[in-house]
């Protein structure tokens, strides 16, 4: 048999052939375990794809996965489910269902986030640098990028970042105070540039965008994506498909189809500009720039590249001619536009208050005011005041008077501890919670403040025994009242000087803008200059000067302490005032007829707490306080007085009797009437008529415990009215008889009436009229009322009550 022989190099062919089949299987081993298994690790970033400096770059699987899920749009399988709170979904419903055609604001509320977390991460790494880590994570920087593929805008920073217990709380289920509030504001005015105001800023996303991705990393956490597709339900789930953030928070918003226009690069950064311009932090936006590079001309190009070339100037030729001469030939090369992309600072303008008023505009006040209130309307802070302090402590500040009042401002004035003044030490932001730098009574100020002598690492506790506390919070009112003071000079219609007026009037346009400003100030905070003058003993003067009324003479318009003291009477010692619910009621009070009739100038004050006002400013440039509704009341000596008093004796000591059930204390002749026949008035230091109203109606009030702070009562008559006249002669006569008693308590009721008190027993007042009117119309007394003829009730009949229950049917349908 012929024996066959193998060559050597076919058996290391198939030996290799055979060694490759195990590594295949398990190579598609293992790429079924990986389709079929989550991935677990997070995947590698790679660095620096296409060159890019600090790209956001993902691999090819995280590209491929992100792609499935914006193509989906749709809330991931494997993630936590959670409902939105009832309030929040009311809030989105309006913004998802938004008409508004001012939508710009929702970079503005997410950009004011960023800062406000970057703010906080920063704050914390003062007493813990480790906390900001290594790398690209101490970049305290904002990130604005855009995919016009995708549509979807993504804006990341490198603040505090959230954890999941952080993302539920913070964007789902717990809505904030400011919730109900913004949807009632936005019910009644529909102003939704107001939204940052109340807190709930970061669902202004679902104007532009139907889906909206938070991705967050907390250091203290691993790193989540909280998802929704503002249908009242939201996800978050543990994020091991998206790049690491490190530490921070990336917002992408897939945008909707008529949201367009912010795919824009040129209308985003006239947004930052607009509304963003002054944040802390660097706001960098992912730019595409187009650079001239020189390439290597094609050798085959058109006819036309050609003709063009061969039409080259004749210097180009000489110079060629040369090189070539040198044996130095250079290749053909041609320029053409490049796009290239990369981060552009948008907000280079140095902070405002470390500026020099002087070189600082009107209008970078008014954006800078903008951006620190969150208020983007149209109109301009009222005043503002920039200024440096120097001394043992120093200080740059810089203070804002806004154009109208915030909605809660009076809501919760001694229980809120919410204040307006940001403090930076050394250009760090430090707190907006520090209450104690400016009192309660002019938290409506906006404001900052930064100062180099307070340490980095205050707190709130330590700053409340820092001895430079005193020394700025002195130094803030000082100026915060020198603000408002001087908003009240430069008001035209302030200037009660002829001359000055005239000087005024001529100044043009300037003046224009300032006419109205003290009274529209004094309609929006004047609550807060009253409140001021009764907590701060200290500058009372200063603040009562800024006080303003309404008066007798002031013909509508509000008037000052100063005008009113210029306007007094010669001999005139008092300020006389009085206090009640309308300008219209006091007007026409009885407490007024003789002031009146002599010409005498009174304050009218219709604001409930005008009655606390005048209980602690008691006097003003030596001029005392007199409410004409209380007694003392002083309008010089009348020859008469003493003769008057001695003929009226007798009645007024009757009807003290009469009245002893009444708790009168006395009755007296009137220097206050005219043409009224009696009115009651109380002493000087308790509750006045007007303040007995404010009390009873407070919700837990106790009657029993406010009886030793009513003011004792005391029936004023007036002598020369003629019922007060034929009553004398009554007493005189009979002083026992019925009739005339009944008269004297009908009387004291209704002084009590028009002084403005409420009646114990109004049912025995009208029992008293009612006689009086049976009396003037001659009817007796023991005349009863007819008695009611009684009928037989007839049962109503079947269809009577088929008919009742149709209609109560129909009513409910109709509801």
């Amino acid at each position: 048999m012929r024996k066959w022989t193998v060559p050597p190099f076919v058996l290391l062919l198939l030996l290799l052939i055979l060694s490759s089949v195990p590594d295949q299987g398990r190579k598609l081993h293992v790429n079924a375990v990986d389709d079929s298994e989550e991935l677990v690790d997070p995947p590698k970033v790679e660095e620096k794809i296409g060159a890019v400096p600090h790209g956001l770059s993902t691999d090819s699987d995280v590209a491929k996965r992100e792609a499935e899920s914006i193509s989906r749009r749709s809330l991931r399988d494997n993630a936590e489910k959670f409902e939105f709170q009832a309030e929040v979904s009311r809030l989105m419903d309006i913004l998802v269902n938004s008409l508004y055609s001012n939508k710009d604001v929702f970079l503005r509320e997410l950009i004011s986030n960023a800062s406000d977390a970057l703010d906080k991460i920063r704050f914390l790494s003062l007493t813990d640098k480790e906390i900001l880590g290594e790398g690209d994570n101490t970049k305290l920087e904002i990130q604005v990028k855009l995919d016009k593929e995708k549509k979807i805008l993504s804006i990341r920073d490198r603040g505090i970042g959230m954890t999941k217990e952080d993302l539920i709380k913070n964007l789902g289920t717990i809505a904030k105070s400011g919730t109900s509030a913004f949807v009632e504001k936005m019910q009644t005015s529909g102003d939704l540039s107001l939204i940052g105001q109340f807190g709930v800023g970061f669902y202004s996303v679902y104007l532009v965008a139907d889906y909206v991705e938070v991705i967050s990393k907390h250091n203290d956490d691993k790193q989540h994506v909280w998802e929704s597709k503002a249908d009242g339900a939201f996800a978050i789930s543990e994020d091991t498909w998206n790049e690491p953030l490190g530490r921070g928070t990336e917002i992408r918003l897939h945008l909707r189809e008529e949201a367009g226009e912010y795919m824009e690069e040129s209308k985003l950064k006239d947004l930052v500009k607009k509304y963003s311009e002054f944040i802390n932090f660097p706001i960098n936006l992912w730019a595409s720039k187009g650079i001239d590079v020189e390439v290597p001309a094609n050798e085959d190009e058109s006819t036309d590249e050609e003709e063009s070339s061969d039409s080259s100037s004749s210097d180009e030729e000489d110079a060629e001619k040369s090189e070539d001469e040198d044996g130095e030939k250079k290749p053909k090369t041609k320029t053409i536009k490049e796009t290239t992309y990369d981060w552009e600072l948008l907000n280079d303008v140095k902070a405002i208050w470390l500026r020099s008023p002087k070189d600082v505009t009107d209008e970078e006040y008014t954006k800078f005011y903008h951006s620190l209130a969150k208020d983007f309307g149209d109109d301009k802070p009222m005043a503002w005041s920039h200024f440096t302090a120097e001394g043992d402590v120093e200080f740059k500040a810089v203070l804002f008077v806004p154009p109208r009042a915030p909605h809660d401002l009076y809501g919760s004035y001694y229980n809120s501890h919410k204040s307006n003044m940001k403090l930076f030490v050394r250009r760090v932001f430090i707190s907006d919670e520090f209450d104690d730098l400016l009192p309660k009574y002019l938290n409506f100020l906006m404001g900052l403040l930064d100062s180099d002598t307070l340490p980095l690492n205050v707190s709130r506790e330590m700053l409340q025994q820092h001895n430079s506390l005193k020394t700025i919070k002195k130094k803030l009112i000082r100026k915060a009242l020198d603000m408002i003071r001087k908003l009240a000079e430069e008001d035209p219609d302030e200037i009660h000087d002829k001359d000055k007026k005239e000087d005024a009037e001529k100044s043009g346009d300037e003046e224009d803008e300032k006419k109205g400003q003290y009274t529209k100030f004094w309609n929006e905070f004047g609550k807060s200059i009253k409140l001021g003058i009764i907590e701060d003993a200290t500058n009372r003067n200063r603040l009562a000067k800024l006080l303003r009324f309404e008066s007798t003479k002031s013909d509508g318009k509000l008037t000052s302490l100063d005008h009113y003291i210029s306007r007094m009477k010669p001999g005139q010692k008092d300020i006389f005032y009085i206090t009640g619910a309308n300008k219209e009621q006091m007007e026409k009070s009885p407490f007024l007829e003789r002031l009146k009739k002599k010409n005498y100038e009174v304050i009218l004050f219709t604001d409930p707490v005008d009655e606390y006002l005048m209980h602690y400013l008691m006097d003003y440039e030596d001029k005392k306080f007199q409410n004409v509704s209380k007694e003392g009341l002083k309008l010089g000596k009348d020859s008469k007085d003493k003769e008057l008093k001695e003929s009226f004796k007798e009645l007024t000591k009757w009807w003290k009797t009469a009245l002893a059930s009444e708790n009168v204390e006395d009755v007296k002749i009137s220097n206050r009437l005219d043409n009224s026949p009696c009115i009651v008035v109380t002493s000087k230091y308790g509750w006045s008529a007007n303040m007995e109203r404010i009390m009873q109606s407070q919700t837990l009030t106790d009657a029993n415990k406010q009886a030793y702070m009513r003011g004792k009562r005391v029936l004023e008559i007036n002598p020369r009215h003629p019922i007060i006249k034929e009553l004398r002669e009554r007493v005189v006569k009979d002083p026992e008889e019925a009739s005339v008693k009944q008269t004297a308590q009908l009387m004291y009721q209704t002084a009590l009436m028009e002084s403005g008190f409420l009646l114990t027993d109004p049912k025995e007042f009208a029992s008293r009229i009612y006689d009086s009117v049976k009396t003037s119309l001659d009817i007796s007394p023991e005349a009863a009322v007819d008695e009611e003829a009684e009928e037989e009730e007839e049962p109503e009949s079947e269809s009577e009550n088929k008919e009742s229950s149709n209609e109560d049917s129909q009513l409910k349908d109709e509801l």
